[in-house]
């Protein structure tokens, strides 16, 4: 591979490896375990995969739960099991920030006792008001010069539980001058009486992130700490910590820029407040970008490895057109799903002149860019199925599907030509009947005759019902993400529900997740939440088409 199409974080590690800084590659992937990842993390999961993978290295998965305040069970199992979906194999090396909260504390102590941190009865406002701004600098803390024995017999009392939430706080003694705020003698611990879901109720202090994360990565032996440019500004903190508790390994952070999507929800206090209100049915709701949720949309592990290669890795913020996403998974599925018949908003076509009680078999073609999915045999009949917009009593010009007089293709069929048509009381079509020339099976005429219109159908007698959804933008992308407010500005129309749609008989007895191209109208996946044994749940996962085009 040539040095050009290296990016800069593979240029870094090779520097590194070829100095002598480090024998191997140890990578991770930490998230907090305080809500389902989405697609965003996706890019940090493969990166940090990826370049243990390429270097011969090692991958960690661990969980960063120093906030017993926001985490839970559910989200560790969530977050376990959408990155083993995306290909990513930590085999032994799953880890949780918590197991090491033996080790911190005890590094807390002997930064105590070298005189490099102090505990403080400021309350949180008081410490924020006194840590100056970006051109003042910050008030030293009245308890900054404690002595260490008072410091290392008031911070064992909060350990022991003697002092209520916010009473006392540990802080790191640096520089309240530093022009980097991150300096000013960031707080290393906090007194909180929570229950924590790995350690029960064993602490009443937890580790503050800035003091938590850098620990962790030296404790396991992390190589390259690779973390989103928010972490820049944290750069220094994180060596300090690392260089002053004595941990031998010294990690190296490298920078990239986060993948922001157009026109989508991420944060995860808004998917929250969708959960909660009950506007989406949960994290995996198929209208989000949560992990669980394309996944349960329809997306597929290699669909969206082929996005975050696109994307690639810079140091420049940048957004990227939700298409580009909807462009990977098409040309993921159009060449690995089967193709099947389904009308989704279905009325009866009755063709006059074929014989009643009569049924043959048409034998159709899975996948025409792929031969190797093979062939099916469909059912026809005297009675279909076809969409309901495939029909126009009055059509506009260049209307080319049926109507009155016209002769179109039924697909992989016979030509027919509309004789006439029912409506109900409201003017609704409820039947069309048509005309059929036995000579044209297959849909070719051997006079040579051209049609321009081709439609496709289901044999109303063998056809099963089934529910399908059809899914649209959670939010509005035409007046954007945002109210002037902050809250979102909703999609009313985000999911339409067919309950009438009608399929090949086959698909009846698909299962979770298995998924097609309905011909002309998108690809489709079962649903593995809401399908029944026999009642399939078909979720829309994209449409055919999309302007969007790959430079």
């Amino acid at each position: 591979m040539s040095e050009e199409s290296r990016n800069f974080i593979e240029r870094e590690i090779d520097k590194d490896l070829e100095e002598g800084r480090y024998k191997e590659v140890v990578t991770r992937f930490p998230p907090e375990p305080n809500g389902y990842l989405h697609i965003g993390h996706a890019k940090s999961i493969l990166l940090n995969y990826g370049l243990a993978k390429e270097y011969g290295g090692t991958f960690h998965m661990r969980f960063d739960d120093t906030n017993p305040a926001k985490e839970d069970i559910e989200f560790v199992e969530s977050i376990k099991s959408d990155i083993q979906w995306l290909g990513a194999d930590w085999g032994d090396h799953l880890y949780f920030a918590s197991n090491y909260f033996d080790k911190m504390y005890e590094q807390a102590v002997e930064l105590i006792k070298k005189g490099l941190a102090y505990v403080s009865d400021l309350s949180a406002d008081d410490i924020k008001s006194t840590r100056g701004t970006l051109t003042e600098p910050g008030v030293n803390d009245p308890n900054r010069d404690r002595p260490v024995e008072e410091n290392l017999r008031l911070f064992e009392e909060m350990k022991e539980g003697k002092y209520e939430d916010g009473a006392l706080v540990l802080r790191a003694k640096i520089d309240m001058a530093s022009p980097n705020i991150n300096m000013r003698d960031p707080i290393l611990y906090r007194v909180a009486h929570l229950s924590h879901h790995n350690t029960g109720d064993k602490w009443c202090i937890y580790p503050m992130y800035d003091f938590a994360h850098p620990s962790e990565d030296a404790i396991e032996g992390i190589t390259h700490s690779i973390c989103t440019l928010e972490f820049e500004d944290h750069r220094p903190l994180y060596d300090w910590v690392v260089e002053n508790c004595d941990y031998g390994s010294k990690p190296r952070q490298i920078e990239f820029a986060k993948m922001y999507l157009t026109n989508v929800v991420t944060g995860k206090r808004y998917i929250k407040k969708l959960v909660s209100d009950g506007i989406v049915d949960g994290w995996d709701d198929p209208r989000l970008v949560s992990i669980a949720g394309l996944k349960r949309r329809g997306y597929t592990p290699e669909s969206i490895q082929k996005f975050v290669e696109l994307c690639g890795v810079s140091k420049s913020n940048s957004s990227v057109d939700y298409a580009m996403l909807e462009y990977c998974i098409r040309e993921d599925l159009k060449v690995t799903r089967p193709r099947a018949f389904a009308v989704l908003r279905p009325v009866k076509l009755i063709i006059d002149n074929y014989p009643e009680g009569q049924s043959e078999e048409l034998v159709v073609t899975n996948n025409t860019e792929n031969p190797e999915l093979g062939e099916r045999t469909v059912t026809f009949s005297r009675e279909l199925y076809i969409e309901a917009e495939d029909f126009m009593i009055e059509p506009p010009k260049k209307y080319f599907r049926l109507y009155p007089g016209n002769e179109v293709r039924l697909m992989n069929a016979y030509f027919v030509t509309c004789t006439s048509y029912e409506t109900d009381a409201e003017g609704n079509v409820t039947e069309i009947h048509c005309t059929y020339d036995p000579a044209t099976k297959g849909g070719d005429s051997p006079d040579g005759r051209k049609v321009k219109g081709t439609i496709h159908w289901v044999d109303a007698s063998t056809a099963k019902k089934v529910t399908v959804r059809l899914y649209e933008n959670i939010v509005d992308e035409e007046l954007g993400v945002y109210n002037e407010d902050g809250s979102l500005n909703l999609n009313p129309n985000s999911l339409e529900v067919l309950e009438d749609a009608y399929v090949e008989p086959d698909l009846a007895e698909a299962e979770a997740f298995d998924s097609y191209q309905f011909v002309r109208n998108g690809f489709f996946t079962v649903d593995y939440k809401d399908s029944k044994p026999g009642a399939p749940v078909f979720n829309r996962i994209v449409s055919l088409k999309s302007s969007f085009k790959l430079k």
